[in-house]
Parts: structure tokens; sequence; C-alpha cells
């Protein structure tokens, strides 16, 4: 009987060091699935990314769309990794996102000033730095040193409005750009910084204001998909050959067209 009970006993303590194996294993499990969650943000700036609902926030990747948007998702699409979509404000995602692991934003311009701040998956599309004035404006500019001295409508996080704020130009800033035509009209700025394909877009859509004047596209960047510096550079790289494999299969250039 003794040698009965410890060879229960024994059964009884493999059972119990096997489930707490297997807890453990679990744990670890789902840590490393945690770890390949990929948590990426964008703004409402059609046509590059847009909320279905018109809203400037949204909550998954089936509310958001755009140029940039499908491009991003064509490329998470050829990758194993989760991930979660949202449309925020672009200043609160800008900062939200820096030293975050596995944190991201998208469409973000690749200048020299934000080179080391993160690590870069691209290019995807690219913007051209315009200065849009009101309909019935006469402003004419020949250069940017034109606009010295006039009041230039911007918004906090915006690499163009940086850029003018740096180069000591008078730029009115806001929380996001989508005021900045209304602005215009009611004479509360000169000129509005904002992309070339943006500005008469959210001009129309957001206020119904037609017939903006593009007085001059003085630069032109890449945009790009941008994760933290935290972030595995393996991850960085798995993201870079899905964009050059969707590229290269012709899925870019189609999504792109759709937007013409």
């Amino acid at each position: 009987m003794p040698s009965e009970r410890v060879s229960v006993s024994s059964k009884v303590m493999k059972g119990v060091k096997y489930s707490v194996m297997s807890l453990a294993l679990s744990a670890l499990g789902q840590t490393a699935l945690a770890a390949e969650r990929l948590y990426i943000f964008t703004e409402n700036y059609p046509p590059y990314n847009a909320s279905e609902s018109g809203k400037g926030f949204a909550h998954s990747e089936d509310g958001i769309t755009g140029i940039c948007t499908d491009m991003v998702k064509a490329i998470l699409a050829r990758v194993d990794y989760d991930y979660v979509m949202k449309m925020r404000d672009w200043s609160y995602a800008y900062d939200w996102v820096q030293d975050r692991e596995n944190h991201g934003l998208f469409c973000t311009a690749r200048t020299d000033q934000r080179e080391d701040q993160f690590q870069w998956v691209g290019p995807l599309a690219s913007i051209k730095w315009t200065l849009f004035a009101a309909p019935d404006s006469d402003i004419t500019l020949d250069s940017l040193e034109d606009a010295r001295d006039l009041r230039i409508a911007g918004y906090k996080g915006d690499v163009m409005s940086g850029y003018l704020v740096d180069q000591g130009f008078n730029v009115v800033m806001g929380i996001s750009g989508d005021v900045n035509a209304r602005r215009l009209t009611l004479g509360q700025a000169d000129l509005w910084v904002t992309d070339g394909l943006v500005g008469p877009l959210v001009a129309e859509e957001e206020h119904g204001i037609t017939g903006l004047k593009s007085v001059l596209v003085f630069r032109e960047t890449p945009m790009y998909l941008a994760f933290s510096t935290n972030t595995d550079p393996a991850i960085i790289a798995d993201l870079q050959q899905a964009l050059d494999e969707a590229r290269s299969a012709g899925e870019i250039e189609k999504i792109v067209a759709r937007y013409e």
C-alpha cells in the first residue's frame, strides 16, 4: 500500500509540474505574440489618409482609407504581425509613437531633422510643399522669401509648418490643418502651407471652399511609414521587404491609380 500511495502521489506531482510548465510556456507564447503586435497611427490627411466617417479620428483600420493607408495595408497583408491602426491628431500621434516599442505612424515626411528619430519603411508617396491663397486673393510669389512678411496658416507637428517656423516665417499654428482653408477666407491668414493635393480637397470637403490659388510649390519630399527607434530592426526589414514585393507585384501602382 505505501508503494501504491507513493506512485499515486508521484503521478499527481508530475501532473502539477506539467501544468505549471504548460502555463509558463503559454505565458511565454503570449509575451511573444504581444511583442509582435504593431501599433500604427495616422492622421486625417486626405487623399493620403482619410476616415470613412469623415471625422478626424478612427479606432480601427476598417474606418481608415486613402493612398498611404492602402499602401500600408498592402504591406501588412504580406507579413505575419498582428496590428492595431488608429487615426488621431497628428501632434498627439507623433509624440505618442516616439520611444514606444512597435509603434509607428504614416505618412511621415522623411527629412534630415527627423532621420534619427525613427526607423523608416518606404518610400510610399511624396508631398509637394505648397502655399495656397484664398480664391479672391491677389497674392503672387516668385520665391519663398516673398512670403516673409505674410501670415501663413499651419499646424503643430506638420513638417512643412515646422520648416517655415525654423526659417523665421510667421506661422499661425493650430492643432490640425482642417480649419486652415477657413482661416484664409476669414482673413486670419494670408497663405496656407499644405500638400498640393490635400489643400483643395480639404477646403472643399470640410468647408465647401473651391478655387484655392496655388501660389508657390517650394519643395517635395517622400513620405514613409516611420517606427520608433525602440522597435526591433528585424521588423523594419520585414516590412520593407513586404513593400518592395508589393511594388514589384504592381500593387502600389494600382493603389495610386485608384485615386487619380
